[in-house]
């Protein structure tokens, strides 16, 4: 009876496969090649070297380990480094790069998008870029328009921006405005709602003129005030629309590290900036920064002309970047300054922790968010972290999901830690 080898060590590409055998749904175009055992599991995991233990694979499982060796035994015959497939036996391997193996690349793209869900297709791509450099697939519209869209990918050709070539630039353009268009289809709405419902509450206009005056809440909070002999009520307090302020409520900025660490975090940052300066009642900046600062607020009107406008890379200079902020800071008690940052600081750490200590006396609501994504737990600085903490600084991780409900929280001048701790978030603590 034949048995399945031992397990080996996880590596990504049997990651991808596991994730590809445990979800059957996400093939494409062939039920052939579902694996349908674990043998053929095995088989997907381990490749050609498995046959005599494993089995011979059907048609489509062996397009499905080819597309795998590709990436994963690079150099081998089916490796995206060879070229082989364009120019004949005896081509050799090659490096990423311009050059003749381009095709193989876009074939390759358009395998994986036919054989594995679309979860799996942005491990693969992103081990594509990693791994291989093969970062030229991003600059050939071929090549972009067979790439499955993602928050990466985007943080990719963002990264790229300075390079693209001239005829590819429409096309990254198009893959970006897809992914903005559907982050926006989702996280629009909560964060509408969540800051509309948060002002409202938060507000009490206690001097309404005739036109502001909410009557039915007005008439509630006077009923004590009813007058027998008059009948009717002689109302001792006023009660207006919030929301009928003429000018902002809140002052928000947000101020993002755009260094390469952070890359989704300025993805999902320039959605939520944009969203929010949408609404009259939140006044909306958005600052970028590594060793220089960069004021983005004229271009929150659309975020993918924001986007491009991003330089992901370089140094950190946090201590200038908030120093830029709080000049910017006209209200103190109406400010929201949120930090988006791993706080691995490169300027000055003593002039950043005064000027944070000086913005929390002010009574701006300062927080720092240590990154702004779905990938999990992220690295930062702990040390500073915590010194922050222990000036009233808030400082954790935050998901997209989650940010609509931490700025209602903030302009409801909640306990930010308080709210955090509900949520199931941990925060950054101080010192001793």
């Amino acid at each position: 009876m034949t048995t399945a080898p031992s397990a080996p060590a996880p590596t990504p590409a049997s990651t991808s496969v596991s994730a590809f055998a445990s979800s059957p749904s996400g093939l494409a175009t062939d039920p052939t090649a579902t694996p349908t055992n674990r043998l053929q599991r095995w088989r997907l995991v381990l490749g050609e070297q498995a046959k005599d233990s494993c089995g011979q694979p059907t048609t489509a499982q062996e397009a499905i380990e080819r597309a795998l060796a590709a990436l994963y035994d690079p150099d081998g015959p089916n490796g995206l480094n060879n070229r082989s497939r364009q120019t004949g036996a005896g081509a050799g391997p090659r490096s990423a790069g311009r050059g003749q193996s381009a095709p193989t690349v876009a074939r390759w793209l358009g395998d994986i998008r036919t054989y594995f869900p679309s979860s799996v297709v942005q491990v693969m791509q992103r081990d594509a870029l990693e791994r291989l450099h093969l970062r030229q697939m991003l600059l050939e519209p071929e090549m972009l328009e067979n790439t499955q869209p993602d928050v990466h990918l985007v943080a990719s050709l963002v990264a790229l921006s300075g390079v693209i070539p001239e005829e590819t630039k429409a096309t990254a353009r198009q893959v970006v405005r897809r992914v903005v268009d559907e982050l926006m289809a989702r996280l629009n709405e909560p964060l509408r709602s969540a800051i509309s419902g948060a002002l409202d509450r938060s507000q009490r206009n206690r001097h309404p003129r005739l036109n502001e005056i909410d009557w039915n809440r007005t008439i509630r909070a006077n009923l004590r005030h009813w007058q027998p002999d008059y009948r009717t009520i002689v109302p001792q307090t006023l009660v207006g629309y919030g929301r009928k302020a003429r000018r902002p409520q809140r002052e928000v900025i947000l101020c993002i590290d755009q260094s390469g660490s952070m890359a989704a975090s300025v993805v999902y940052s320039s959605i939520f900036g944009a969203v929010m300066a949408s609404l009259p009642a939140v006044a909306t900046k958005l600052v970028v920064f590594d060793t220089a600062v960069v004021d983005l607020t004229e271009q929150l009107q659309d975020p993918v002309d924001l986007l491009f406008g991003v330089q992901l890379g370089g140094g950190t200079d946090i201590n200038g970047a908030v120093g830029y902020c709080q000049g910017l800071i006209q209200e103190p008690r109406n400010t929201i300054l949120v930090l988006i940052s791993d706080l691995y600081e490169g300027g000055v750490e003593a002039g950043l922790l005064r000027r944070a200590n000086e913005l929390v006396e002010s009574g701006v609501q300062f927080i720092t968010l240590l990154a702004l994504s779905d990938e999990g737990a992220p690295a930062y600085d702990r040390a500073l972290a915590a010194k922050l903490a222990a000036l009233g600084v808030p400082s954790f991780a935050c998901t997209p999901d989650a940010f609509p409900g931490l700025m209602a929280a903030a302009i409801r001048r909640d306990d930010i830690n308080t709210w955090a701790a509900g949520q199931g978030i941990k925060t950054s603590r101080a010192a001793g």
